[in-house]
Formats: C-alpha cells, structure tokens, sequence
C-alpha cells in the first residue's frame, strides 16, 4: 500500500517489481467483485403521463430554453448598480411562460428538468411553469426530492376521479398516508371541486396535524369557502395555536353572515355613531378592554410597538365587521358620503385605516373607490395602502387611477401604484409613464432612482410602442444641473426599454400557432417531439 500511495521510486512494492504490484490489484479488484452480492432489482418508476397539449412551434420552444439558460438575469451591468443596455432575459420569462399557457401549450420534455428548476428558485413563476409542465411536471416531483413543491403548488397534482369523490377510497389513503406536499394539493383540488369532501376530510385528522400543518390546511380553505364551513371554524377559534386561532376568525370575518361577524358588528356599533347634536360627523368610543371574548373571537390584546392599546383594539373590531353594517348604522349614507363625514378627537386615521383594510379583505369596490380619493392627492393624505385598495378595483378604473397619478405627482412614489396594474398597461398609463421618464430626464434627474419603474415598463409597455419610444434612446448632452453621467445612462435605460420591447414583439410572434408551418418548422418542438 505504502508503495501504491508513494511510488516505486520511494519505496520497494511486493514482489520487487511495479508489474507485480499491478498484478496483485488486480487480483484483489476480481477477488472483490467476486464476492460482492448482486443488487436487488429495484421496481422500474411508471411511465410518465401522456399530455395531448400541443408543442410550441420550434422557434418559440428554442427560445424557452434560451430564457431557462438566462434565467438568473441576462442584462449586461456595466457597473454595480446600472442595468446595462440589453434586455434582461429572466424577467422575460414569466410572460413567455403566461403566453403559451394561454395558447394552450405544454412544455418540451426536454426543458422539463431546467422548468421545474427554475420554478423551485423563483416562487413568482411556479403557477405558469407548473401549468405548462403539466402532469409530467407531477411525475418528475415523485422521482426527484428537489421537487416535491410541485405536488403541493401544481393545480394537476390530483387525479379528476380523486377530486370529484368518485374514488374516495383512494383519496382517503392518500390523505392518511400521502407526503405533506400531497396531503396539501388533495385538500385544495377537493375544495375547488367539493369544498364538503374537503372539509370533512380536514376534520377527520384535525386533533392530530401538527400545529403548522393546521395553519396550512386551513389556509387553504379559503378556496370554496362558504357559510356551510363556519361549525368548523369557529371549533377552530379554540385551537391550541394562537396563529390557527386568528387565521379561523380572519375567515369567518369575511362571510357577512357569520356568527363572528355578528359578534364583531355588534361590538363596533358600540365605538362608532353620529354626532346628532354637533356637526352630524362620526364620534368614536374605542375599547377600553380586550376581554377574553374579543380575543376569542380573534382579537390580538397586545398592541405593535408605538400603537395605543384603545386605538389597535379598535381598528382589529372595524376591520372584522361587515361593511353592509355602516350604512344602516350611519343614517343611510353611501361609503363616499360616510369616508366625507368627519371623524371627532383624532380617531380618523384609525378609523378610515380600519375600514381600507377591511374593503381589501372583503373584496368591496365602492368602498375601496370612496376611501382611496382622488389621485390628484397626495399618498400621505390618504388612508390604508393604496396599492391594496387599488387591487379591489376593475382593471380599467385601476389603471386609470393610476395614469392619472403619475401624471399629477410624477414617478417617485408610484412603483407599487404601477405594480398592481394589468399587463400590458393600457395606452393612457404607457403614455403617462413614459412622459414622466421623458420630465425626469429633461430636470436632470438622479437616474437610477428610477430604475425600478423602467424595469417596470420593459415588462408592462405595449411591445407596439418600441418604434415610437425609439428616439428616446438618442444620446443627449449633458445638462449643466444634472448628476455626472446622467444623460449616458438615461440613453443607455432607454436603449434596453426599446430593446426589450422589440424582443418582447418577436416572442409573442413565435408563439403564434402555425409559425412553424410557414418557416416550414413541420410543427415539431426543438427536441423532435410530435406535437400529439
């Protein structure tokens, strides 16, 4: 051995000689081998599901594996901070992957593996990759750990006969004995399709999950939930888990007819009335204790640091309280004329916060429209989270809303504004956008204050408008007032929108059915897979 590790020049092998070295080995590699036991055959995994979807035409299909390939960002950065002038491939990916979703393709098997990868980095792409990987995305997660996020996330983890209750049989035994991953995909493809099944299911083994495998499994009763589930939550107000306890109330708060929400309407009525002798606007009475009823019912008695006890109480009673109740409450008066009364002793700001939080959480359009106000104001003068309350609006108004803010205060406070609009943005808010980059240019501005909302137009513009915004990609002289290098970076951000949108154009076109046809592609995907 000594000789092996060291050489026969430092030391005598056996035998004398390297030969007989060598020989020895290799009497002792067959020695070896001859005693080894054969392995045990191992069971063959099932063949992968058949997806009838068709291929992406060939063009469209080498592109997802260039855009899989780039995934970690593809832009040039010419220093730290700066974006460089070339499009940045991974954030194009979701959009590649929305549209052949919604041509009803399937992925390549090929680009399976770099697929399920690149949804197991980025949680924003697992819904559209999982959709196009389809069922052959499930089978894969059996065979491969890394993975298993797919039985959970995936839509298909679940078989149709599973879901529907027609093999119950089998849809309990993977209940009992199924991964966890598993466990959650059941329950949620049995509330799309039987929220009863799946509640009755939940319930069967509820005393026995685990405290995070409860909140899990009753988050996702959000899907299907209805006023036939609320026995079982509010046995759940009971629960062990303070986090069970308060995800249960935030669920019966949000159907109008539950007991919880009577309990929390009857409360709130005692803290808010008309002032009938004053000026007719809003009194508020705040809690002057969080007793173990209102705790039981979901209220958290310890308030966040910097906020007054009464003050946190309140807005926890608003926010959970039906908002049919005000206007019967109030005299009469619609949402805009309630958010117009005024609000007596400072308590307008927790009550205006209250109720924005509480049109998010119930879905409510008019009171969402009368508590964001015009977009002419100022973000600091309104209550809640715009952006939330925006969300609970059409898409038109939203968007509209939001032109009209950018085009009033300009781009420094409408990043998350612009985030919750629909892709691409309509004409009016591409316009607004783009003319406020054009201003900050023009003033000189610190360009990379607003690399953000440029990021945001490469993903959102109209890829129609590269050819119009094309000059905007000129370079300019370098203004007297503006920052050193501005007008070099400002051409350079707007050389990639343009670029960026142009690409955009050119893979949307790929995508069309029949593009291989008239490239005489034959139809086929990039790794020879018949389109069947």
């Amino acid at each position: 051995m000594a000789a092996a590790l060291l050489g026969a020049e430092r030391r005598r092998p056996p035998g004398g000689s390297v030969t007989a070295l060598l020989d020895a080995a290799a009497v002792e590699t067959v020695r070896r081998r001859a005693g080894a036991r054969p392995a045990a055959p191992r069971t063959r995994p099932p063949q992968p599901p058949v997806d009838d979807r068709p291929l992406p035409p060939e063009a469209a299909c080498r592109r997802l594996g260039m855009l899989l390939a780039n995934r970690a960002g593809g832009g040039s950065g010419t220093s730290a901070g700066r974006r460089g002038p070339y499009p940045d491939l991974g954030e194009l990916l979701p959009q590649w992957l929305a549209a052949a979703h919604a041509h009803g393709y399937r992925a390549p098997a090929a680009e399976l593996p770099a697929l399920l990868d690149a949804a197991r980095a980025r949680t924003d792409l697992r819904a559209q990759a999982l959709a196009l990987a389809g069922p052959r995305a499930l089978w894969l997660a059996r065979l491969n750990p890394d993975w298993r996020f797919a039985l959970r996330d995936s839509a298909h983890g679940v078989r149709p006969e599973q879901s529907s209750g027609a093999d119950a049989d089998a849809a309990r035994q993977l209940w009992e004995e199924g991964l966890f991953a598993e466990r959650v995909a059941l329950l949620g493809a049995l509330r799309r399709h039987d929220p009863a099944a799946g509640r009755e299911l939940l319930a069967s083994t509820w005393r026995t999950e685990r405290a995070e495998d409860r909140l899990m499994f009753l988050d996702a009763l959000r899907q299907g939930l209805s006023a036939q589930d609320e026995d079982f939550l509010e046995r759940a107000l009971t629960d062990r888990s303070r986090t069970v306890r308060a995800t249960a109330a935030e669920l019966l708060a949000t159907l109008p007819g539950s007991a919880l929400a009577a309990r929390m309407a009857e409360r709130s009525r005692s803290c808010v009335a008309r002032d009938r002798l004053g000026d007719g606007g809003l009194v508020v009475e705040a809690p002057h204790a969080c007793d173990a009823a209102m705790q039981r019912d979901g209220l958290v008695a310890k308030p966040p640091s910097g906020r007054g006890e009464r003050a946190w109480w309140l807005a926890q009673l608003v926010e959970a309280t039906p908002l049919g109740v005000w206007p019967e409450r109030l005299g009469g008066l619609s949402p805009a004329g309630i958010v117009a009364l005024p609000v007596a002793d400072g308590w307008r700001d927790d009550l205006h916060g209250a109720w924005s939080a509480a049109a998010v959480r119930q879905r409510d359009a008019q009171w969402a429209r009368a508590l964001i106000g015009p977009p002419t104001a100022p973000l600091s003068e309104g209550p809640g989270d715009p952006a939330k309350l925006l969300t609970v609006l059409p898409e038109r108004e939203r968007a509209e809303w939001a032109a009209r803010f950018v085009s009033t205060h300009g781009l420094s406070e409408a990043f998350r504004i612009l985030g919750v609009c629909g892709v691409p943005w309509p004409s009016e808010l591409g316009r607004a956008v783009v003319d406020a980059l054009e201003i900050a240019r023009d003033a000189g501005s610190y360009p990379w204050s607003f690399s953000g909302v440029m990021g945001l137009a490469e993903r959102c513009l109209d890829p129609a408008d590269a050819e119009r915004l094309a000059p905007l990609a000129a370079v300019r002289e370098e203004g007297s007032g503006g920052s050193p290098g501005a007008a070099e970076y400002w051409s350079e951000s707007f050389h990639r929108l343009v670029a960026t949108l142009r690409l955009r154009a050119v893979m949307l076109d790929e995508l069309r059915p029949g593009t291989d046809e008239d490239a005489g592609g034959g139809g086929r995907g990039r790794s020879g897979e018949s389109a069947g």
